[in-house]
């Protein structure tokens, strides 16, 4: 009999669905080969950031382009190493196969090369998620992992599920058997990538690891939810959530100038709050709001204080100067 992953398919994930396949129809036909290639090289940059991000790979988009082109980076070797491996393994994104279990092995090799002594083979140990200090999913034993992706990988070549469903599907399942010692998260999330481009190849291109990286408690929260339901439904809506939202705001027009700091300018109508900023963004995580939001958007002269000389002030608002407002007419009001 062969395996069948548990999935509900609700009415929340058939219109995600629908509406994501609208918007990609739409983008499909305004981007033309000139401006897909340029956007590839960004997208791509922004895709590194945010799947490493997540891992805590602490460097910024600016350092991933400095690597991409040569550059020699100041930061920690491991980081740098990750940030190269990662390089690496898009340049070979196009030649790989979803459904075949030798060409995510060999993915995971170019991922981790250097960095684990199992790099390109299934773990042979017991593995743990841990956020912090708590651990959130403990994964089956090493001895099953062999099977159980030869399972997944048996499902995914005659699943007749759409490729929207079928990567977010795939994606629970790789993280629930956890199969490699270390990447799996980058490796989950590059393998739903390589799903999706394979029905339509703008997915190759499209930042959906920002955003994730934004909302990465709701992430493992979706994650923990679906193995507490015995269902992937959970993770799949949040997943096609992160799609929508990632495709309706990446077109060929915009995606370029869309940083964290021009997304803080669109929201910011009036003098507001940090609170209400964090509100406005959907963003949970005070810190990363904070280091990839709001200092980028001070330290540009793009936004600035009500209370410049008590920066700690419980009644401090921020907003527009001359400069932010210069650029968001730039960007037609935001």
């Amino acid at each position: 009999m062969k395996y069948q992953p548990p999935y509900t398919i609700t009415p929340e994930i058939l219109n995600r669905v629908a509406l994501i396949s609208e918007v990609i129809g739409r983008l499909t036909v305004l981007t033309d080969q000139a401006r897909a290639l340029r956007l590839r090289r960004i997208n791509r940059i922004r895709t590194i950031h945010g799947s490493l991000a997540i891992e805590g790979n602490t460097l910024s988009e600016s350092q991933i382009t400095a690597i991409l082109d040569g550059k020699r980076v100041i930061a920690p070797p491991r980081e740098v190493q990750e940030v190269k491996n990662a390089l690496a393994a898009y340049d070979r994104f196009d030649t790989w196969r979803p459904e075949a279990e030798t060409d995510l092995l060999e993915a995971h090799r170019i991922l981790m090369s250097g960095l684990i002594d199992e790099a390109g083979r299934y773990r042979h140990g017991g593995v743990g998620v841990m956020a912090g200090q708590q651990l959130i999913h403990m994964a089956p034993p090493a001895e099953r992992v062999s099977q159980l992706m030869g399972d997944l990988f048996g499902w995914l070549a005659v699943a007749n599920a759409h490729p929207l469903i079928a990567g977010s599907v795939f994606h629970y399942e790789f993280e629930f058997i956890h199969p490699f010692a270390d990447g799996n998260g980058r490796m989950g999330r590059l393998w739903q990538s390589l799903i999706l481009a394979r029905w339509n190849p703008l997915f190759a291109n499209i930042p959906v690891e920002s955003l994730i990286f934004e909302h990465q408690t709701e992430y493992y929260a979706a994650l923990q939810e679906s193995t507490r339901q015995t269902d992937s439904a959970p993770f799949i809506a949040f997943m096609l959530r992160m799609i929508l939202v990632t495709v309706t705001t990446s077109t060929p027009e915009v995606a370029p100038e869309v940083t964290p700091e021009v997304r803080l300018l669109s929201v910011l109508t009036s003098e507001m709050t940090r609170q209400q900023l964090k509100k406005a963004l959907a963003l949970k995580d005070d810190e990363h709001f904070r280091k990839a939001y709001l200092l980028p958007a001070l330290e540009a002269g793009l936004v600035e204080m009500t209370i410049p000389d008590k920066p700690r002030s419980s009644k401090q608002k921020y907003r527009l100067t001359d400069k932010g407002r210069r650029v968001m007419a730039q960007h037609g009001g935001g």
